[in-house]
């Protein structure tokens, strides 16, 4: 019995602090000016590091953005790591003067790996001590014209690790490609956005972010290959004391998957990835966040908490004391229609918090009213389907898989 209350607890508190905080931050957004880095000198250099395996057909509308910068094109070199391919990839981007490394390791495979067998080869080579920091990103991203110039004046106001606004090329495709843009930009000016006001640490996306020479060299170069790479370094900056900053002016468009099964393997994958991090970062973020009292955290705990986890254990605890008769099966059922009605709440309140979305990046997203309204109605199904895969990233081995990239 003490067991199950102190469950039942433990999933409310988390639970409505979460919705607390989500509501907080759309506040905190809402009403509030966004921070604004000053002018700066356009002098440091920087290395952008790409891992593609086989995206010929997109990486160079990537790499023609990054020549059309505002910002010097003599001071930004390109370094791709041609992870396994088996396309002319490669080509392509000697091709178009970039710097090409190929790796062939069908046994160690994720972007992660990808990543520490480029900078270990620009290390061993001597040369990424020439660059001032290194920006991230992926094959299939388009930047805005004015990307690096918006990060450079972020970079020289103190940052060592800075992350950007995160858009979307096929917001409209249909209501897969919807949901996930809306969830990025959502994070993007509802959560960082709020963090850089709160003064406390953002979250490292995937792709668009950048990290200083400083950085790289107490990494050694990349040291990360959970499934989520890129949230195990936003765990691993968070416990060494580092703010990750947000510079919500420095525009990246991703490609989203379009078919359900792309968008659920994906999502299968950082759901398992969530779980990695947590099992590897969270006992040290729970002693930070009480022995410092570090809001960043107590934000990231409450982020990386396996709330799914945790409920299974609640329902088949629920289930095993009944069946022995130290509780009654009533009382689980009606413990079971709670909780659904809190996740029919929370769906709820996710459609209203994608409107919202819509209504504050009007200006950002690409697509007609219509189209938006629909979209707004699909969102509560993408994020409904979390709940199964979740619950089957407990049990499964998901693996990094490619997403097949129409540019």
């Amino acid at each position: 019995m003490v067991l199950l209350t102190v469950l039942d607890m433990l999933l409310f508190v988390v639970g409505a602090v979460g919705m607390i905080y989500q509501g907080a931050c759309v506040l905190m957004s809402l009403f509030s000016k966004p921070v604004r880095f000053p002018e700066a000198p356009m002098d440091r250099r920087y290395a952008v590091l790409i891992s593609a395996r086989n995206e010929e057909n997109v990486i160079g509308n990537l790499i023609g953005c990054i020549h059309d910068q505002t910002y010097p094109s003599d001071l930004i070199d390109i370094w791709l790591v041609a992870d396994n391919c088996t396309d002319h990839t490669a080509q392509v981007v000697r091709d178009l003067g970039c710097h090409v490394v190929e790796r062939h390791n069908d046994k160690l495979i994720g972007k992660g790996y990808a990543l520490t067998y480029l900078l270990d080869h620009m290390i061993d080579e001597g040369i990424a001590d020439d660059y001032d920091a290194y920006f991230v990103f992926d094959a299939d991203n388009r930047l805005d014209r004015h990307y690096f110039e918006e990060m450079n004046k972020a970079f020289q106001s103190g940052f060592r690790i800075l992350t950007s606004y995160r858009n979307s090329v096929n917001l409209n495709d249909n209501w897969v490609s919807s949901g996930s843009a809306l969830w990025f930009i959502r994070e993007s000016r509802f959560l960082n956005n709020s963090r850089m006001l709160f003064g406390s640490s953002c979250h490292v996306g995937g792709t668009g972010f950048m990290f200083s020479k400083e950085i790289m060299k107490r990494n050694k170069g990349w040291k990360f290959h959970l499934l989520t790479e890129d949230l195990e370094f936003t765990m691993d900056s968070v416990l060494h004391g580092d703010r990750v900053g947000y510079c919500g002016t420095a525009i990246l468009y991703d490609e989203q998957p379009v078919t359900f099964a792309q968008s659920w393997r994906q999502r299968l994958r950082w759901s398992k990835g969530f779980l990695q991090v947590f099992r590897y970062y969270g006992p040290a973020l729970i002693r930070r966040a009480v022995r410092e009292r570090d809001f960043s955290a107590v934000d990231f705990t409450l982020l990386l908490c396996p709330f799914t986890v945790l409920g299974v254990a609640r329902i088949l605890l629920g289930l095993l004391f009944a069946a022995f008769g130290f509780v009654t099966w009533s009382s689980q059922l009606s413990s079971l229609t709670g909780w659904a009605n809190g996740i029919v709440l929370s769906i709820v309140a996710m459609m209203g918090l994608a409107a919202l979305t819509i209504v504050a990046e009007r200006k950002q997203i690409g697509a007609t009213n219509k189209e938006l309204f629909a979209y707004v109605l699909a969102f509560p199904i993408y994020i409904l389907s979390y709940v199964p895969i979740s619950f089957q990233a407990i049990f499964s081995k998901a693996q990094w898989k490619p997403i097949a990239h129409k540019g």
